[in-house]
């Protein structure tokens, strides 16, 4: 229950965005800049000449299915907590 509770604070408190840094990093913050970010993706120096122009577009893609599965995980966690408590 603790963990969804911490789930939704973080997303009903705070807008989030993806942004690429200018070090090529990929993080996940929060809109108001409050914080660390949450996520950060960093490629090597070997999986940045492979992806080429396309690391930014990688890293925000990874975050954001990152993203969509919490999004599920919490769905679910819901669904399960709401039929614990229907009294049969």
């Amino acid at each position: 229950m603790k963990k969804i509770e911490e789930l939704e604070d973080l997303m009903s408190s705070s807008l989030l965005e993806i942004v690429e840094l200018s070090s090529g990093e990929v993080i996940l913050r929060r809109v108001d800049g409050e914080g660390a970010p949450l996520v950060r993706v960093h490629f090597s120096e070997e999986a940045k000449s492979f992806l080429g122009d396309s690391q930014g577009d990688v890293g925000r893609a990874m975050i954001g299915t990152g993203v969509q599965m919490v999004g599920r995980m919490y769905d679910q966690e819901a669904m399960l907590e709401r039929e614990q408590l229907v009294l049969h």
